[in-house]
């Protein structure tokens, strides 16, 4: 005697917070799978009614009662097709993450996510109680066993549920995207799969969340851990796998595989992905950017034109007597070639009124970075002035580098709403620029090639400031990234006085990057969420050997 299932995955885009439309999403989208697929059940992403993370959400009780009153609706709506859906439920022994089968209309088994991380970008202990025993349900004559996100990463729940007789694994996820993390989950949950010879359906959460965004990269695998169906990366999608057990044999069929991105184009659909949801989410008619004509500036107003549109991107050039004319020709140039409102706004008049109204308390002191951080604080001025007036977010264009070091000026150009580069390396962003014009020519090629300046005194570069980018980037993936000590970073073959430099700079400037705007993270350790250091601290790196 036969069992199949269809099983629908169902990779959703939803909103932190927004449970009534994000039950409009899971309702049409089950309708879909059970229309279009012939689904008999489909699977959501852990927390699937709230979003993923709601944070301090959770410690609303209106906000619990939404939940299980929306649930509620999902189960009384959906007809024709069950559910696998993620949502918190609150009891009188705590909050638990959770997930449930809602079959015929009505919650017919729940589970509790037993291995909370609490790491990173991870909170869930602040919130949840572990769960502690492992569901395992009878669907169309299979077993299955339900599991969320990090129960999969560790030893125990998954061998529970098989040894309780689960002849495939449902691990719903809000797994939020580093680069390489697509091939690092992927090997991780083959392995769990191989080593406990069962399938695993993996369905995960796709979309940009403040800070975080999540690839969605949903994967189903055989019981020796080969992927047998693949779906797309930073995009919605549903597909759908068939389950067939004949006797003691289990199969699995895919209908999807989808092709693994080259790590650049993973990085860059990471960016737009995270800047389209934010600046949507948060109901913003646009973005404006100060185009420079500099390379991160560049970037950044490509990533805002793949990620909204021409239409919804304004970009402002404000020169000033130090402003090249190799820069003016290149931002107008980039603008025409991506179509986008181009706006030319002089600081010089502006500059100059500050200085003459500061002159008096000025007077006998000689021009150093004050001065040109006037410069900067006129055009943060200039662009939060258009964003009033507009509607239109501000997006500031900081790289990872600058920001580590401080290389930036409060109120000035790291002004904005978001930040699409705000953890990409120097060096990154130049990659990125160049694959971006691999795909269309719409960066000119001297943005790339020319020597970086800020350009706020005469003939100034960034290396006048700060040690090369190609040395930098190295010594500050060690020190923030892996939190290495000074003299295992000279170890490994960075001069001294470099080292020191850099250690400095990132510990003093603190205070700086936490008045930053949000940004799309794209590495393991992330300034605010990742990485947490007090900005009035005695400690001190030993950096004087």
């Amino acid at each position: 005697m036969s069992s199949e299932i269809n099983i629908g995955l169902a990779q959703i885009n939803v909103t932190v917070g927004g449970i009534e439309q994000n039950v409009d999403h899971i309702i049409d989208f089950a309708r879909r799978a059970r229309d279009e697929l012939a689904c008999d059940l489909m699977v959501c992403s852990e927390l699937v009614l709230t979003g993923y993370p709601p944070e301090d959400l959770l410690l609303r009780s209106g906000f619990n009662t939404r939940v299980q009153q929306q649930l509620q609706r999902l189960c009384e709506t959906v007809e024709g097709i069950d559910l696998i859906v993620g949502y918190p439920k609150k009891t009188a022994a705590g909050l638990y993450n959770m997930c449930a089968l809602i079959r015929d209309g009505r919650i017919d088994a729940e589970y509790a996510k037993i291995k909370l991380p609490n790491y990173s970008v991870f909170d869930e202990k602040r919130y949840f109680e572990p769960g502690e025993i492992a569901c395992v349900v009878e669907y169309k004559g299979i077993n299955l066993g339900l599991t969320v996100c990090e129960d999969i990463w560790h030893d125990g729940p998954i061998e529970a549920a098989v040894a309780e007789g689960a002849e495939v694994i449902i691990n719903i996820n809000g797994s939020p995207y580093h680069s390489n993390k697509i091939p690092e989950r992927r090997a991780v949950v083959c392995a769990r799969a191989n080593a406990t010879q069962t399938p695993v359906v993996y369905v995960n959460q796709i979309g940009g969340q403040d800070e975080l965004v999540f690839d969605g990269a949903s994967f189903v695998t055989d019981k020796n851990g080969a992927v047998i169906h693949q779906m797309a990366s930073f995009e919605e999608g549903l597909s759908s796998v068939v389950v067939v057990r004949d006797q003691a044999e289990l199969t699995l069929t895919g209908s999807e595989m989808e092709p693994e991105l080259e790590p650049l184009a993973s990085i860059y659909n990471a960016l737009v992905l995270g800047v389209r949801d934010y600046v949507q989410k948060n109901g913003f008619s646009g973005v404006v950017i100060g185009l420079s004509g500099g390379i991160d500036s560049a970037l950044t107003t490509t990533i805002a034109v793949d990620a909204l549109g021409a239409d919804n991107v304004d970009v402002i050039m404000m020169p000033f007597r130090y402003t090249s004319d190799i820069s003016k020709e290149d931002a107008y140039a980039e603008a025409k070639a991506l179509g986008i409102q181009y706006h030319v706004i002089s600081i010089e008049p502006m500059y100059d009124a500050f200085m003459q109204q500061l002159a008096p308390v000025f007077e006998g002191t000689e021009q150093d970075t004050t001065e040109e951080n006037i410069q900067a604080r006129c055009r943060g001025l200039t662009l939060m002035a258009y964003s009033n007036k507009t509607g239109r977010m501000v997006l500031t264009t900081g790289n990872k580098s600058e920001m580590s070091v401080g290389y930036a000026t409060l109120y000035g150009d790291m002004v904005g709403g978001y930040n699409a580069i705000k953890d990409v390396p120097k060096v990154l962003v130049y990659e990125l620029a160049k694959y971006r014009n691999t795909v269309s020519q719409v960066i000119p090629e001297r943005v790339i090639t020319r020597e970086p300046s800020a350009e706020l005194r005469p003939d100034q570069i960034d290396s006048d400031s700060l040690p090369p980018y190609e040395i930098l980037d190295p010594i500050l993936e060690l020190y923030v990234e892996q939190d290495c000590p000074p003299a295992e970073i000279v170890a490994k073959g960075f001069a001294r006085e470099y080292v020191t430099q850099v250690i400095r700079m990132v510990d003093r400037n603190e205070y700086k990057r936490r008045q930053a705007a949000p940004g799309v993270r794209i590495t393991k350790r992330a300034f605010g969420r990742d990485r947490r250091y007090p900005i009035t601290s005695g400690f001190r790196p030993e950096v004087d050997w």
